[in-house]
């Protein structure tokens, strides 16, 4: 049994075989998934994951070179927003309308859903590498 770090084996398993450029989405409860996107099925009830929690857990495990956001979500879930950056640190975040943000999830790797119900809580993490 792992003893540390993120427990999912799903998205332990994706972040594993990430390369550089590829991507991950983090999600609320109602992001629509593309059918031919694997979805990594986190939500448990309304909150359950919250969004921040499985962020800062993906970010232990996955090395970050940037992230894209929904523009909305700045004006719409300020808080949110905030804390988000807070935990992406220096990473550059790209700001993006919410209908190109819902088409970019289709190159993604995965989309793992959280129980998160705050509006446009969700973003999608590009790989670095580590070298």
């Amino acid at each position: 049994m792992k003893k540390t770090g993120l427990l999912n084996q799903p998205l332990s398993e994706v972040i594993a075989g990430m390369g550089h450029f590829d991507t991950l989405v983090i999600a609320d409860a109602g992001l629509p998934v593309p059918p031919a996107t694997r979805r990594i099925d986190l939500a448990v009830s309304a909150g359950v994951p919250p969004f921040l929690d499985v962020v800062h857990a993906v970010l232990g495990e996955m090395q970050v070179q940037s992230a894209i956001v929904a523009r909305e979500m700045a004006s719409r879930s300020p808080e949110t927003y905030a804390a988000l950056r807070l935990l992406l640190g220096e990473t550059p975040v790209e700001l993006v309308a919410h209908d190109e943000f819902k088409a970019q999830t289709a190159q993604a790797r995965a989309v793992a859903r959280t129980g998160e119900f705050t509006p446009y809580a969700n973003v999608i993490l590009v790989a670095g590498v580590v070298f």
